[in-house]
């Protein structure tokens, strides 16, 4: 989410020709997580057309890190595409409606081909011209089935995940559940009052939600990560796809990297946030990069299914939705500070209520409120 989100993990890991895949790892316990945010991006990219909006500028404000909490991570080390993707990153700012993503293929890379506005990533489950996929799960159990447990596992607790946030990340199907071929995680206020929450004061809870993560089941280094989602709606209400360094547990956040691929907040309905979290130079103070991608026409994009996307190498990150590059981040665009993502990163899915970002639910909210997740899909970089 836009700053720490947190959960500690433990990896164990090969890598394999420049880009590693873990799988099949036994999960110890669930760590705790935190999330940080405090004042507005710095706007400094493009507008394009197709109503897309860049903003690449570092925002140093507000940034809390926390820690809780640790995963033993084992699994065997899956191979995956050689080298990295997009060498040749564009400067941050937009791309037109159906304009193709930029950047040069790296070593055994193809950048992947953007298609118009709207469109989803891929033609077939998984298929995807540059790219193989390495993990994925398109949410095809049964109706009213809990989340795939040798892929995914729950955050759980009501401490405020360092972002003063209101609700109780619960366990089971009660908040995150199947059903129509959809992962549905949904905040609301059923059931919150049997447990304990941090804030806004101790004591019972307000709302209940879900956090899943693929700590201990899967994570990667480099390639295409991405997921399809339709968003939930109102004030309060903060959503993300993100991923988090896999050495957290030994070196803590921000030191540990953080890409927020979608990260939404119910007071702006027409606004992705696609940022980097990383620590300033020669300090463990958070100093993230950021850009806005805002859809055409201010739709809202709980109005609708999206493919958010990371195209992420050694030589940058690239952020899309639906397939509309907005925003670029690089070494040299991190000036000042200790690039952090070199290494595998795990990811997570959730749905918080209130916290230093979005801010509190107003009168105008209303619960329960479901993000629907489509698919989420991994993918290296095809090798020629």
């Amino acid at each position: 989410m836009r700053s720490l989100k947190h959960t500690l993990a433990h990896c164990t890991l090969a890598l394999l020709f420049g880009c590693s895949s873990s799988s099949g790892g036994a999960d110890g316990a669930a760590g705790g997580g935190a999330s940080a945010s405090g004042g507005a991006p710095a706007n400094g990219g493009a507008s394009g057309s197709a109503g897309v909006t860049a903003s690449a500028g570092a925002n140093n404000a507000g940034a809390n890190n926390g820690a809780a909490g640790a995963t033993g991570i084992s699994g065997s080390a899956g191979a995956s595409g050689a080298g990295a993707s997009g060498a040749g990153a564009s400067s941050a700012g937009a791309s037109g409606a159906g304009a193709s993503s930029a950047g040069a293929s790296g070593a055994g890379a193809s950048s992947a081909g953007a298609s118009s506005a709207g469109a989803s990533s891929a033609g077939a489950a998984g298929s995807l011209a540059g790219w193989t996929l390495t993990w994925s799960d398109e949410f095809n159990g049964a109706d009213g089935s809990a989340a795939d447990p040798s892929k995914w596992v729950h955050d759980v607790g009501g401490d405020g995940w360092g972002n003063q946030e209101l609700e109780y990340y619960t366990d089971g199907t009660q908040n995150a559940l199947v059903q129509g071929g959809n992962l549905l995680i949904t905040a609301t206020t059923e059931g919150a009052a049997a447990h304990t929450c941090s804030y806004p004061a101790n004591g019972p809870c307000t709302y209940t939600s879900a956090r899943l993560k693929t700590q201990g089941k899967f994570s990667q280094q480099y390639g295409r990560f991405e997921a399809r989602v339709q968003m939930p709606e109102g004030d309060g209400i903060w959503p993300a796809f993100w991923a988090l360094g896999a050495d957290i547990a030994s070196v803590s956040w921000p030191s540990c990297g953080e890409i927020d691929i979608m990260e939404n907040i119910g007071k702006e309905p027409s606004i992705n946030h696609g940022s980097l979290h990383l620590p300033a130079a020669g300090s463990t103070n958070d100093s993230q990069l950021t850009g806005q991608y805002t859809l055409p026409g201010n739709a809202k994009l709980g109005d609708a299914f999206h493919t958010y996307a990371v195209e992420w190498s050694a030589a940058a990150i690239k952020f899309y939705v639906d397939d509309q590059l907005y925003e670029t981040q690089s070494p040299t665009t991190a000036s000042g500070r200790t690039w952090e993502f070199d290494k595998p990163f795990f990811i997570i899915l959730n749905v918080a209520v209130g916290g230093q970002f979005p801010g509190p639910p107003t009168s105008s909210s209303s619960f329960p409120q479901t993000m629907k997740v489509d698919w989420v899909r991994v993918y290296s970089p095809a090798s020629n």
